[in-house]
C-alpha cells in the first residue's frame, strides 16, 4: 500500500509494492529511536483500511487529513511497530496490532451489516470504537456498548469547484452478491452512464471493485474522452465531486456525507445488496434523494435544488466534525496509550 502525505492523498507507491491493495502486514518489532540531532520526533500512526470498500477506503482518508502533524502511513513495518493505528472495518487487523501492544482506533465505517455490527460481542472490543453515523440520519439501532457516534465523516474541503463540468458516478460494489452485481452491470449501468454523459458532457466513473465487469460492460460506451473508468483507489474521489456537475452514487455513508457536507444534489444508483437498500430507505425518509432505476425511457431523474434536497437536515442534529474528532482521539492515543 502506498504511504500517505500529510494531507491525506496517497502518495506514489514505492517500486516494490502494490498499491490500494488493502492489505497490510502486521509484523511484531520495537518502536524505532529518533536518532541524535535529528529534533523533535513525531508520532508514527499507521492507517489500515478496507480499499475495495468505499466507505472504509474514504473514512480513512478523511479522517487522515487531519493528522498533519503526525507521521501517518498505510506500510506496516516488521522493524518498528507505530504509536497508534486507525483501523477501517478489519477487525482482523485491529486484533492483531492488539496482541502486538499497539493502541487502536477501531471505525466502523459504514452501514451496519452482519459482519460490521459494533453490537456483536466482542466486535474490536479492546480498541476505541467510533462510528460512522450523522446525527440527522436514522439509526438503525443503538451502537453498541462503549461505541461512539462520530457524526459525518465530511471531507476536508467542503467547498465545490466554481466552474464544474462533467459527472460522476460512484459506485460500490462491496459486498453486492455476484448476480446481482452483475445483473447491475450488464444491465441499467450502460444506459445510466449514457444518460450522465449527455446530461453534462462526460463521465468519471469510479467504482471500488468488481471492476473487471464494470469495464466490460462499459466498452465503447461514448466517444473517446467522454467516459472513464477508475479503480477508488487509485483516486481523489472528493476532488472528483468538488469538479463535477452532476453526481450519482451508490447509497453509501460516503457518499451521502459527500453531498451533505458540500450541500449538493445527489442522485441515488439503483440499491444494490442488503446494507445499500436499507440506508437508501432510512436516508429517504429525511431527505428526498431520488433514485434513478437505469430503464431506457427516464434512465436518469433530476433530482431537486440543493437547498430544497437538504432542507429538512438544516434543522435537526447535523455534525460535519466527524473525521476530525476522530483525529483527535488518535492524537490522543498517540500521545497517551492507556
Amino acid at each position: 500500500m502506498a504511504v500517505l502525505t500529510p494531507g491525506g492523498a496517497d502518495a506514489p507507491p514505492p517500486s516494490d509494492s502494490r498499491p490500494g491493495t488493502g492489505r497490510s502486514a502486521h509484523g511484531g518489532g520495537r518502536r524505532a529511536p529518533v536518532p541524535p540531532g535529528s529534533g523533535p520526533a513525531r508520532q508514527r500512526v499507521l492507517l489500515v483500511s478496507r480499499d475495495e470498500e468505499l466507505d472504509s477506503l474514504l473514512a480513512r482518508r478523511r479522517v487522515a487529513a487531519h493528522l498533519g502533524e503526525l507521521a501517518v502511513t498505510t506500510e506496516a513495518s516488521a522493524a518498528a511497530l507505530p504509536d497508534a493505528a486507525l483501523v477501517c472495518d478489519d477487525e482482523a487487523a485491529t486484533e492483531r496490532l492488539l496482541a502486538l501492544g499497539v493502541p487502536v482506533v477501531h471505525l466502523f465505517s459504514g452501514e451496519f451489516s452482519g459482519e460490521r455490527d459494533p453490537r456483536r460481542p466482542g466486535a474490536a472490543g479492546r480498541a476505541v470504537r467510533w462510528l460512522h453515523r450523522p446525527g440527522w440520519l436514522p439509526a438503525p439501532g443503538p451502537p453498541g456498548p462503549g461505541v461512539r457516534a462520530a457524526g459525518t465523516l465530511a471531507p476536508a474541503r467542503t467547498a465545490r469547484d466554481r466552474s464544474r463540468t462533467g459527472a460522476l458516478l460512484l459506485l460500490s460494489l462491496w459486498g453486492v452478491p455476484d448476480g446481482e452485481a452483475r445483473a447491475f452491470a450488464d444491465g441499467p449501468l450502460q444506459a445510466l452512464v449514457r444518460a450522465a454523459t449527455d446530461r453534462a458532457g462526460h463521465c468519471e466513473v469510479v467504482c471500488d471493485t468488481g471492476l473487471a465487469a464494470v469495464r466490460s460492460a462499459l466498452r465503447g460506451l461514448g466517444a473517446p474522452g467522454e467516459v472513464r473508468l477508475s479503480r477508488a483507489a487509485d483516486v481523489d474521489v472528493d476532488a472528483l465531486h468538488a469538479a463535477g456537475d452532476v453526481f450519482l452514487a451508490s447509497p453509501t455513508l460516503a457518499a451521502v456525507g459527500l453531498a451533505r457536507a458540500r450541500h449538493a444534489p445527489v442522485c441515488f444508483l439503483p440499491p444494490l445488496g442488503e446494507a445499500q437498500r436499507a440506508l437508501a430507505g432510512r436516508v429517504r425518509r429525511v431527505v428526498p434523494v431520488p433514485v434513478a432505476d437505469g430503464h431506457a425511457g427516464s434512465p436518469l431523474p433530476e433530482p431537486p435544488p440543493a437547498d430544497a434536497l437538504w432542507r429538512a437536515v438544516e434543522t435537526t442534529a447535523d455534525d460535519l466534525r466527524g473525521a476530525q474528532r476522530i483525529a483527535r482521539s488518535i492524537r490522543q492515543l498517540s500521545l497517551a496509550p492507556p
